[in-house]
Parts: C-alpha cells; sequence; structure tokens
C-alpha cells in the first residue's frame, strides 16, 4: 500500500455555488509537503501546507483535514465515464494505491511515511461544485449511488509526506463500521454486510433525505461542525476510543 501523489489545490472561480473561488482543482506535486491538525471549521483551513477551502461553511476543519481517494475508483470511474482522470481530479488530497478506502473502519489510523498518522472520519457528501467541476448532470446522485466516496480524515500525529510513501494501517477498532456503511442510507447494505440491488435515483435521493436530517440535528442542539458527523459515525469514533464494542449499528 503506497501514497501515489500528493495533490495541492489551485485556487479557480466558482460558478457552481454562491462562493467566489473553489479549491478542488487539485493536481500532484513532487515536493514533501507538510501535513498539520486543520482549525475548526469556518477558517478554510485543511490539514496540507498551500491547500484550503473556500466554501468554509461545508468544508474544511479538523474532521475534513485530509481527503483520500483510491487510484483503483479512479480508473474504474475513468472506464464508466470513457475519459482519463489523473490524480487529484475528485479533489483528493491523496491518492492511493492498494489501500482499502472503502472498506476502512470508522477511526483506524493510516500511518503515511515515517511521521504522519491520519484517523478516517467520514466519507465524501458529494456537492454542486463536484458535479459542475467534472461537468456531468446528475453526479451527486450518481457518484453517491456507486458506493465509492472516498474518506475524510484527521490528522493525529503531523509531519511531511510525499509520493511514494508507505501507508500501513497502524490501529483498527474493533468494530464494523465502514467508510461504505456510512456512506449508504440505512437499507442500503444487507445482514451480512453486503451491497444491496438499489434504484442509483433512489439511493441519492435517500442519501440526501438522510443528509438533511443531519443538518436538521445540528441546527437543533447547536454544538457546531463536529455534530455534521452521523450519529453511527460519531458513536463509531466514541466507541474505537473507548474500547467499547458496538452491538449493532
Amino acid at each position: 500500500m503506497r501514497l501515489l501523489s500528493v495533490n495541492i489545490g489551485k485556487p479557480r472561480p466558482n460558478p457552481w455555488k454562491p462562493v467566489a473561488l473553489t479549491g478542488i482543482d487539485k493536481h500532484p506535486v513532487s515536493h514533501p509537503v507538510m501535513v498539520t491538525a486543520a482549525g475548526p471549521r469556518g477558517t478554510g483551513e485543511v490539514g496540507l501546507a498551500d491547500d484550503r477551502v473556500y466554501d468554509v461553511k461545508n468544508h474544511g476543519g479538523t474532521d475534513q483535514a485530509v481527503y483520500a481517494y483510491a487510484r483503483e475508483d479512479l480508473d474504474g470511474w475513468a472506464a464508466e465515464l470513457g475519459t482519463p482522470l489523473r490524480n487529484g481530479m475528485f479533489g483528493e488530497n491523496l491518492t492511493t494505491e492498494g489501500v482499502d478506502v472503502t472498506g476502512a473502519v470508522i477511526g483506524e489510523h493510516w500511518r503515511i511515511g515515517p511521521d504522519v498518522v491520519l484517523e478516517v472520519c467520514i466519507p465524501r457528501i458529494p456537492c454542486r461544485t463536484f458535479q459542475g467541476w467534472l461537468r456531468r448532470a446528475g453526479w451527486i446522485k450518481r457518484f453517491t449511488a456507486a458506493a465509492r466516496p472516498g474518506t475524510y480524515l484527521r490528522v493525529i500525529e503531523p509531519g511531511l509526506i510525499r509520493a511514494g510513501d508507505p501507508v500501513v494501517i497502524e490501529q483498527r477498532p474493533a468494530h464494523d463500521v465502514t467508510v461504505i456503511r456510512e456512506h449508504l442510507p440505512d437499507d442500503g447494505i444487507d445482514s451480512g454486510g453486503n451491497l444491496r440491488h438499489r434504484d442509483d435515483a433512489r439511493l441519492g435521493v435517500d442519501r440526501h433525505r438522510r443528509v438533511d436530517r443531519q443538518q436538521d440535528v445540528v441546527r437543533a442542539d447547536g454544538h457546531g461542525a463536529v455534530r455534521r458527523y452521523p450519529a453511527r459515525c460519531r458513536y463509531a469514533r466514541e466507541v474505537c476510543r473507548s474500547g467499547r464494542r458496538i452491538d449493532r449499528l
């Protein structure tokens, strides 16, 4: 397992949201990049030096400090869409090879290179900027239904990373709440842990209804961005830190 590339964003106009700029246009860099814990959401800070987000209401902050996507999933999309997809094209900071990003357990730790440790937090929820950037009508629902969301990570130990660094899973919590389980609606996985065969449009609609429910909780409890975690995901992270076992999702 290794890090194929570290990708840094170039600010460009964002005609798809009511914000002036976007940092989704990320490109691989050849030099080492410093990774540090991002500040709270609302500042635009992310975990990689020389990168940032501009939709500060919905992106960035401690638990969305770094976004990783698997090269294998990019290749799958390239074949499906009939177009090449370079590393960084999905706005990911890290393009990995040989890492089961979708199957990663919420709370597991990745050591990248000798210094940096990152913790798997939450799957990506696609937005209008992502859809507009790829120029694909219906992309939000299509990406959601494909169940290859990539994952956001928080920074546990800072340091330098570079393309070619090994990725080692140092710690994995003893529960089964994975990125894919958190990504799908509650009825998207059967009792055996397999993806259900469902209508793509329905899955996308269900996912966004779920997001609306999460945002309702955020407004109700008043605890800010951290409360945007789905309840299952928050519980999983509490479990992996306390050592308690999850009996059910």
